[in-house]
């Protein structure tokens, strides 16, 4: 019997008082932090870079269309990007994912079709694994700290999104500040000062890159990463995972009734960066004027951001504060097809402000919602429902940046309100099925 008692205490220490169940609980918040502002270091670079590319390299299109093959890379990579990270692991596919966006920038220093074009298609392949991961590690994330703080789990996943989107949303205008300041005296025709400006950004990027190796290990998921990962060794056995994940993901009403809003949103950031700035901003406060803009709609996009991950507590929350989204970027659309002309001066350049803060209040409820949505609806494959967002996102960016040359701006407009009613409509749909037949935690 004393034997058997000794044993006994012996053990439980090891349950009650192990480091590893005591540490995530106070890591979970500075985990996103981390995230987030490394997230912003990057894309405020990447970004500037995008909205350079048909005002800089004009020659031959090779902007336009070394972008139209970076998302098409995007496109055919997200389809792999759910076992790729489930085989690097969340932290490591973010890690890896960093480096595609420096090389491109890198590119940008000397812009050529043997430059730019290989820096797109590996930029497609890291970008789709970096999403991926951000995804999982923020939702397993959320899903570690509901558990150890005993929070509504669908609540955490709002607020941690809610964070990473607020922030995130800055990159655009920190990035068109930037650009502005080093480009202004040149007017972007100085060669030295892109050159110097790609040179800052390539700084900036490589402390974003740093920032990633101080996330922790997902504690929470970790033994379901390591699982998959001994699970995918065998290339026979990864592709018939592979496989097995994509065919059941669009075998799933509930994901195929989402699809259509994972397409608007992509859409109507390409009509943003492709269509917006040229045929709305320019013509009616000039190319200064683009950088003031898209300011302003990152600024929008992370206020936005940020109270809709506060207001996130589940499926009900999300339909109200999606449906309020889509107002706001049917108003822009119409406004946009009413085509009104205002004169130059302060009312002209207040209403284009107007325009950009409406699309920014409607991506940023988007890409909080839709994120939320996906953590909290498919928490048994998170990389495979992720995966699907960035491939529908990535296909609709890579069909307008393909397609722009060819389809004037009030078609593409119109194209997206009929897409932004249909998707809606679906929307509603799911959000009237899940709720009627779900469980209190996604209904709540």
């Amino acid at each position: 019997m004393a034997s058997v008692t000794i044993h006994h205490d012996e053990e439980t220490p090891l349950v009650v008082e192990s480091p590893i169940q005591l540490q995530p609980h106070k890591s979970h918040s500075r985990d996103v932090h981390i995230l987030s502002i490394a997230f912003v270091l990057i894309f405020l670079a990447y970004g500037a870079a995008q909205n350079l590319q048909s005002t800089l390299n004009t020659e031959e299109d090779l902007g336009t269309t070394s972008l139209g093959i970076l998302y098409l890379s995007f496109t055919f990579f997200s389809v792999f990007a759910s076992l790729v990270v489930r085989i690097l692991g969340s932290k490591n596919a973010l890690i890896i994912g960093t480096s595609g966006y420096w090389l491109y920038v890198a590119a940008n220093l000397k812009p050529n079709w043997y430059t730019l074009v290989p820096a797109s298609v590996y930029l497609g392949f890291c970008a789709s694994i970096i999403w991926v991961g951000r995804g999982t590690y923020l939702t397993s994330t959320a899903h570690s700290h509901a558990i150890d703080n005993n929070l509504h789990e669908g609540a955490v996943i709002g607020d941690f999104n809610g964070e990473f989107w607020a922030v995130y949303a800055l990159h655009q205008f920190i990035g068109n500040l930037i650009t502005f300041a080093l480009l202004s005296d040149g007017q972007g025709g100085s060669t030295n000062g892109t050159a110097l400006l790609f040179v800052v950004f390539l700084f900036v990027m490589t402390f974003g890159a740093i920032l990633m190796f101080f996330l922790h290990k997902r504690i929470g998921n970790s033994k379901e990463e390591y699982k998959n990962s001994e699970a995918d060794v065998v290339e026979s056995k990864s592709l018939k995972s592979l496989c097995k994940s994509l065919t059941s993901a669009l075998s799933d009403a509930k994901m195929l009734l989402i699809i259509p809003l994972m397409a608007y949103s992509g859409l109507q950031q390409a009509l943003v960066w492709a269509e917006f700035t040229k045929f709305v901003v320019t013509p009616a406060i000039g190319v200064s004027g683009v950088g003031i803009a898209m300011a302003a709609y990152g600024a929008f996009d992370g206020i936005c951001s940020l109270a809709a991950g506060r207001l996130t507590s589940g499926l009900t929350s999300i339909t109200s504060i999606v449906s309020f989204g889509a107002f706001a970027q049917a108003v822009a659309l119409i406004l946009l097809l009413l085509n009104f002309s205002i004169s130059s001066g302060f009312l002209g350049t207040s209403y284009i402000l107007f325009l950009a803060a409406l699309l920014g209040i409607g991506d940023g409820v988007l890409m909080t919602q839709l994120n939320a949505l996906l953590g909290i609806l498919f928490k048994h494959d998170m990389e495979g429902a992720f995966a699907q967002l960035k491939i529908w996102q990535s296909a609709t960016i890579a069909v307008v940046f393909f397609l722009a040359p060819y389809i004037s701006f009030q078609a593409v407009t119109i194209i997206m309100l009929v897409l932004l009613c249909l998707s809606f409509c679906s929307f509603l749909w799911l959000a009237l099925k899940v709720g009627n037949a779900s469980s209190p935690s996604t209904s709540e």
